[in-house]
């Protein structure tokens, strides 16, 4: 009893010494238990990998094979130590032939879409700017109606990572939402995505996944990480000073749109049956005694294009990907091809006594095609799936389900309760 009281008071009188020493041993339990974690969570997930291995082929068919475009870069150049511990494990145990193909430079990833050859699926690990250089490549390609065939698996190591909501499950968790990622490759439930096409007057196109964003509030969002010294007052700073420094921040844009179109008929998954001999005979009698009367051929009717001018805070062109099951649920769009056009901004509320009051005004607009017109003296830049590229003149154009994903089971039917 002597040692315990004596402990106590050497405890006492060293309070500075014991209270950083509990806060240095309680730090460093935390940070074991979650090394233990994540071990615990890639352990499972390997188990899981290891009966997809474990299924018997036939003697004819070969292992799948798959490409991975992986960027160091990604991740303040985590991304190889990321892969390497949560999903290249996962991948070997499966039972797959896997061709890593790193990327060392910025816009290799497009010139890489040029060479590749056939393959059972693709996929991208990184962010954004990874998986829209992937899918600009691959959409560049003269034999793109093929290739874009190729189911598309996204293992999210970037920093940003906008498509990953629409396709896995939400976890704070870097380990599980890797794991998890990949588990849903490997189990091969796959989503038909839409696609924008952007094309300026002399540049090739880019595609993206998400929208095209521009305007005051994008300019803003990038000059954010300049001012990490305030802390948590660095987003209002920053809005603030650009607020002072580029009054006003109103700008014009005239914007020229189609209306929605249908979507094109969802494609058989498998193949049907090949008709029996009998019943083929019978067809071609038929055809032979009385053929089909060829219907005339249907006179196009001209594009009606229509023409809007904006003054607008901020842009935004966006595509429905964030909910791609959204369509399929609602039956009175089921088959119209849209992507949403919203225009911000804030105008003066003449019914209030005070007339600096303002409030936000937002257009939203449905359209297949729309054409982008800036002013001459207006520059910046637009946001493109998260990546910059010089404000101009531009056509997008959508592409409705141009490439299929694959997705996790428990994430669609999250999205389909949403959506109903």
């Amino acid at each position: 009893m002597a040692r315990v009281v004596k402990v106590f008071k050497t405890l006492r009188n060293h309070w500075k010494k014991s209270t950083f020493a509990v806060c240095v041993l309680s730090y460093g339990g935390h940070w074991l238990y979650g090394i233990h974690c994540d071990s615990v969570l890639r352990r499972e997930a390997c188990i899981e990998a290891r009966e997809f291995g474990r299924q018997q082929i036939s003697p004819q068919e070969q292992l799948k094979k798959a490409t991975v475009i992986l960027n160091p870069a990604a991740c303040n150049g985590k991304a190889i130590k990321l892969f390497d511990k949560n999903a290249a494990p996962i991948l070997h145990l499966a039972g797959m032939e896997i061709t890593l193909v790193k990327t060392d430079f910025e816009g290799q990833a497009k010139k890489l879409m040029e060479f590749m050859e056939q393959t059972d699926m693709l996929i991208v690990a990184g962010g954004d700017g990874t998986l829209q250089e992937v899918v600009t490549g691959l959409l560049r390609r003269p034999d793109q109606d093929s290739i874009c065939k190729t189911p598309i698996g996204f293992i999210p190591l970037g920093s940003s990572n906008s498509l990953s909501p629409s396709l896995h499950l939400l976890d704070d968790n870097r380990v599980k939402h890797i794991t998890s990622a990949t588990l849903s490759i490997l189990k091969g439930e796959m989503v038909q995505l839409d696609v924008l096409q952007i094309k300026g007057e002399k540049e090739q196109p880019v595609f993206a996944l998400m929208g095209l964003r521009w305007g005051a509030f994008r300019d803003t969002a990038a000059t954010i990480s300049k001012y990490w010294y305030l802390g948590p007052l660095k987003t209002k700073a920053a809005h603030w000073l650009s607020t002072l420094r580029e009054w006003p921040l109103v700008r014009e844009v005239s914007l020229s749109y189609l209306e929605p179109t249908f979507r094109p008929p969802d494609l058989p998954t498998a193949r049907p049956p090949r008709p029996s001999l009998l019943s083929r005979i019978m067809r071609r009698l038929k055809n032979y005694w009385s053929p089909p009367v060829e219907e005339p051929p249907k006179v196009e009717e001209p594009e009606k294009w229509t023409e809007r001018h904006f003054s607008t805070l901020e842009l935004l062109i966006h595509t429905h990907n964030k909910n791609p099951l959204e369509r399929s649920v609602t039956k009175s769009r089921r088959s119209i091809s849209i992507m949403s056009v919203c225009v911000y901004s804030f105008h003066r509320n003449v019914k209030e006594s005070d007339p600096t009051i303002f409030t936000e005004n937002s257009t939203t607009l449905e359209a297949s095609v729309c054409q982008l017109k800036l002013p001459e003296d207006v520059g910046g830049f637009y946001n493109i799936d998260n990546e910059e590229y010089d404000a101009m003149p531009v056509e997008v154009r959508l592409l409705p389900r141009k490439l299929r994903f694959f997705i996790n089971a428990e994430r669609r039917e999250q999205l389909l309760t949403q959506a109903q």
